[in-house]
């Protein structure tokens, strides 16, 4: 199955790029993440954040996502790798589903392997986008994550 064509800022595909090579990214993940995220980011088409469309998953966007399989509702915040914390709602690039919905819409269906099998998702909602406003984003999620 073919996969379409995502969408990165461009801060957001040169941040990437740096952390494929950093030391981080090695300890953190497997060659196998890292695979992955190279791939995406190879499929992907760069554009400057102001040419990125409201409904675009951008890094630091908080999103609303529906398991396919269960019907259950998941909010997250995409992160690099040092700002993740599952408990507060911030969900790794890396981890199977953050590199999974990068760069993809709202309505999206997303299937992807994770370490139990595959899931299907599909993005419901974007909540955040920082490209549209904010400062500092991870407060913004704290503050969204204890409103939930």
């Amino acid at each position: 199955m073919s996969r379409p064509q995502i969408l990165l800022t461009v801060e957001d595909y040169n941040r990437l790029r740096a952390l494929l090579t950093s030391r981080v990214a090695q300890y953190v993940s497997g060659s196998e993440r890292l695979a992955e995220l190279r791939t995406e980011l190879q499929r992907a088409r760069v554009v400057e954040s102001g040419e990125v469309p409201a409904d675009v998953v951008t890094m630091n966007s908080i999103i609303t996502f529906r398991d396919l399989d269960t019907d259950e509702l998941e909010t997250y915040m995409l992160v690099y790798p040092g700002d993740a914390d599952i408990s507060k709602g911030r969900l790794s690039v890396l981890a199977p589903i953050g590199t999974a919905i990068l760069g993809f819409r709202v309505g999206d269906e997303v299937r992807w392997g994770v370490p139990v099998g595959w899931r299907k998702l599909r993005i419901e909602t974007l909540v955040y986008q920082p490209e549209r406003g904010g400062t500092d984003v991870l407060a913004e999620a704290d503050l969204y994550q204890s409103s939930i």
